[in-house]
């Protein structure tokens, strides 16, 4: 039961809410409603746009990776197909043409592994951007 001099007890309110304040109380409570459920909305759109750009990241970076492994072996098999052509040289003027065609052979290579390696980096930046360009489109409109 309640006493008489229980402050939270409803039979010592002197006053009633008046009905304008209950209506814009309720106004309150309805627009926070609304603006929680197009939050929760947005909120989920861009999480699928995040997961969209980190598993397009992860397999960029895997595709860039595997590509980094398969230049080293190249590269490395290369320089071992080097020094095992440099011990069967007889002379040092061989050994210096040998030596300058390898030279030469590699920056070539070089040259075109990092122009291969420039081309798959844009690639993989331009994919791990796209969710976020589509994402974007939907809520802003281009300037005209």
């Amino acid at each position: 039961m309640t006493s008489p001099t229980d402050p939270f007890s409803a039979s010592i309110i002197p006053f009633e809410v008046p009905e304008q304040v209950r209506a814009f109380a309720e106004k309150g409570v309805s627009q926070a409603r609304d603006s929680y459920a197009k939050f929760k909305d947005a909120a989920e759109t861009h999480n699928g746009t995040i997961e969209a750009v980190f598993t397009s990241a992860s397999k960029g970076a895997s595709e860039y990776n595997g590509k980094l492994i398969e230049f080293f072996k190249a590269n490395t098999s290369s320089s071992l197909d080097f020094a095992q052509e440099l011990l069967g040289v007889k002379t040092p003027a061989a050994a210096l043409e040998l030596w300058t065609a390898h030279a030469k052979k590699q920056y070539e290579t070089f040259t075109a592994q990092a122009k291969e390696l420039a081309e798959l980096g844009q690639k993989v930046a331009s994919e791990t951007v796209e969710p976020i360009k589509a994402s974007a489109s939907k809520y802003y409109k281009p300037a005209a």
